[in-house]
């Protein structure tokens, strides 16, 4: 009789342990696993999207600026659904957490309130094309070239490979020259020259320098003027049009080489210098 009174407790007692292992345990453990699964999978295909907007997989016909940005927008969204898929799975409820979002939104807006500055700063730069990726620009305290236009952030490469980081805010509400704009660019050299010096000479070497460099454009033709007088020196201005990714080059060789010709046919490039009389 007590040996049955003891086997009918025990088999209470492992009955309970297996009901409430299979009515608890086994259910969370699954959703947690499920939910794990679809996280990873979700986070696969949301790489993968996003990575073929980039490379104009999705969107072939639109520019790379505006690609860029719909990678960062679209797969912003994508995490966010990912989110509530998973809380889903895990068994809360997806409009409580929906609810206390919205009613955490408005806290959350005042204190981003330059972040939300900087998506509206994205999306002017997106939709009025100041710059685009690839371009050189100088702006918000920045030179360089733009290598992404994201959510937040515009991030440029300095020449010196610096990578420098700017809200869109900043520069969305600032002057900014874009290098890249145009094809071609005009470059304007002052070169100094002797009050002795014989002006159409140093006016023929001018012309003779640019016509020899082969990168610089036939139209608009180059110009030479006098600039300027200064207390010691004439001021003569060489304007040229080059391809804008010419400029710097040409814009360096072509000092060295008027400089060079300037020595080879004798025309004298002055220096500050001072008169000094003196009276018994």
């Amino acid at each position: 009789m007590v040996n049955s009174l003891f086997l009918t407790s025990d088999t209470s007692f492992w009955d309970g342990i297996k009901n409430f292992w299979s009515n608890n345990i086994v259910p969370i453990a699954a959703r947690i696993l499920i939910a794990l699964l679809v996280f990873i999978v979700g986070s696969f295909i949301i790489r993968k999207i996003t990575k073929n907007i980039a490379k104009g997989k999705i969107f072939p016909k639109m520019n790379k600026t505006l690609r860029t940005f719909l990678k960062h927008v679209i797969g912003g969204c994508l995490y966010v659904i990912l989110a509530l898929a998973i809380i889903s799975i895990l068994g809360f409820d997806v409009s409580a957490f929906s609810a206390i979002v919205a009613s955490a939104g408005l806290a959350v807006g005042l204190a981003l309130q330059g972040g939300l500055t900087n998506i509206a700063g994205g999306i002017m730069l997106v939709i009025f094309k100041p710059f685009e990726v690839g371009d050189y620009i100088e702006g918000g305290n920045v030179s360089g070239t733009v290598v992404d236009i994201g959510l937040f952030y515009t991030t440029v490469t300095t020449p010196d490979n610096k990578k420098v980081v700017v809200p869109n805010g900043t520069i969305s509400n600032t002057d900014v020259t874009n290098y890249s704009a145009h094809d071609t660019r005009r470059i304007d050299f002052d070169f100094s020259i002797s009050f002795k010096a014989d002006i159409d000479t140093a006016k023929k070497v001018l012309f003779a320098c640019a016509k020899a460099d082969e990168r610089i454009l036939d139209d608009p033709k180059p110009a030479v003027m006098i600039a300027s007088h200064k207390e010691n020196a004439i001021v003569i201005k060489l304007r040229v049009w080059v391809k804008s990714d010419d400029y710097w080059d040409v814009n360096f060789q072509m000092l060295e080489q008027v400089k060079r010709s300037f020595d080879e046919f004798g025309v004298e490039i002055p220096y500050p210098q001072l008169d000094v009389h003196i009276e018994k």
